[in-house]
């Protein structure tokens, strides 16, 4: 039962920030690589407090669905995302944010248990706890490049 955790600084306001990680078309955007689109309940714009979306995208060469559900809800601190529908036994994502010297601290709390028991724990070990992580990092440096530049009021304009 793996927690991964990153902790990505980002030169940019806390509330920009927020926004920023509930944006559907940034998920989008970091995750072209998996052809990642959101096809049921909030599909675009800035995901809110006890909304659901549904993504669809491709890892490992099987298209993937997986539905979850916003909560925990602290405008501009924390948000959680808990899978309710999807290929994994658990799947919740807490997006913790905090300012620290005018920058903002971003962690991504990501506790999730793969499926196919015994089989799912070796496939962990050996590769999905860092694919995992990877989608975590690619995310987050799309959120610091919008953030960090003049590109954020194209997505919260």
């Amino acid at each position: 039962m793996p927690v991964i955790t990153v902790n990505t600084e980002i030169e940019a306001p806390i509330e920009r920030c927020f926004d920023l990680s509930r944006s559907i078309e940034i998920h989008k955007l970091s995750m072209e690589h998996t052809q990642e689109e959101a096809i049921a309940g909030r599909t675009s714009g800035l995901i809110e407090d006890g909304e659901t979306v549904t993504w669809q995208a491709n890892h490992f060469g099987v298209t993937q669905f997986l539905s979850s559900k916003i909560s925990n809800y602290k405008r501009p601190f924390i948000f959680r995302d808990t899978q309710t529908k999807g290929i994994f036994n658990r799947f919740v994502h807490d997006h913790i944010l905090e300012s620290k010297n005018e920058n903002t601290i971003l962690t991504d709390v990501l506790d999730y248990e793969a499926p196919l028991g015994f089989l799912g724990k070796i496939a962990d070990f050996l590769f999905l706890k860092k694919y995992m992580t990877n989608l975590i990092l690619k995310r987050n440096k799309v959120i610091k490049e919008f953030a960090e530049s003049e590109q954020w009021k194209t997505i919260l304009a």
